[in-house]
């Protein structure tokens, strides 16, 4: 089994992603890249709905998922309760990108999950 070091961003939009018992927690819709920091900001998951329909996205950040070996899922340490009161947004109102407001905004998302903006070393 091995988990690669380097994957295309394409390559993981549409990977499933579960939780460690298993359980489905939808799929990456989006990779967001920050272009100043030359760094993945975080994965958009797509999470509820029906065939793609009223599915709510999560903002993730990217060092919380991890790869599954030899498979196209990754695995996120939430249960669905968590993921369904994450802070979340639809398709149509997507967080600002502007730096101020899209900083903000991944701080929150990063602390909600336990974890540091990327930005901040994070041991």
């Amino acid at each position: 089994m091995t988990v690669p070091k380097v994957l295309s961003a394409s390559s993981v939009e549409g990977d499933s992603v579960t939780n460690p018992e298993g359980e489905d927690l939808g799929k990456i819709e989006e990779v967001m890249l920050d272009l100043d920091e030359g760094m993945v900001a975080y994965a958009v998951l797509s999470f509820g709905g029906f065939l793609g329909i009223g599915d709510k996205l999560f903002a993730v950040p990217w060092q919380a998922l991890s790869k599954k070996p030899d498979s196209h899922s990754f695995v996120l340490d939430v249960d669905k309760n968590t993921l369904e009161n994450a802070p979340g947004f639809d398709k149509a109102n997507w967080p600002g990108t502007g730096t101020k407001e899209h900083r903000d905004y991944i701080t929150r998302i990063s602390e909600y999950y336990g974890y540091k903006p990327y930005w901040i070393h994070n041991p």
